[in-house]
């Protein structure tokens, strides 16, 4: 398998908002993502953006608004569809409760608070929490707390 482009991990995921900007300011400031590329097309409209979080990658890209659709008509934020998600993000953290803590202050909706989950010896175990950006989009922040397997 070769290696993916420059910079760029091997899987990333676009995101899609009715305000892609807001949601880019509110992505770094909440839960620490960096803008490393924002390209902003007529009416600064945001056509495509990266954002990294360690080795990972999200792309912001403005949702179709109405009939007008643009290059993806498919694209919607959960505003437009009832909430509906049809994928959380996960997000690996190095402290789950002073992330949920920062997302919080930026105004996420926690829907789960901080807990640790043990998935036995053989496994691992993970403190998460879930919260709710100002779209809807749901973002899971997790810290693994055990490694699991024979030592």
């Amino acid at each position: 398998m070769r290696e993916p482009p420059r910079g760029w991990p091997r899987i990333a995921s676009s995101v899609f908002y009715e305000d892609a900007r807001a949601a880019i300011d509110w992505l770094c400031r909440a839960l620490g993502f960096e803008a490393r590329l924002v390209i902003e097309g007529e009416g600064g409209r945001i056509e495509y953006s990266e954002l990294v979080f360690g080795g990972g990658q999200v792309m912001v890209q403005q949702a179709a608004a109405g009939s007008e659709g643009g290059r993806r008509p498919f694209a919607s934020s959960p505003r437009a569809v009832g909430g509906s998600n049809t994928q959380a993000m996960c997000v690996c953290v190095d402290d789950v409760d002073a992330a949920c803590e920062r997302a919080r202050a930026a105004g996420a909706t926690i829907a789960s608070e901080p807990a640790t989950t043990d998935h036995g010896e053989e496994y691992w175990a993970d403190r998460t929490c879930e919260v709710i950006d100002p779209e809807g989009h749901h973002w899971w922040l997790l810290q693994r707390v055990r490694e699991g397997g024979p030592a």
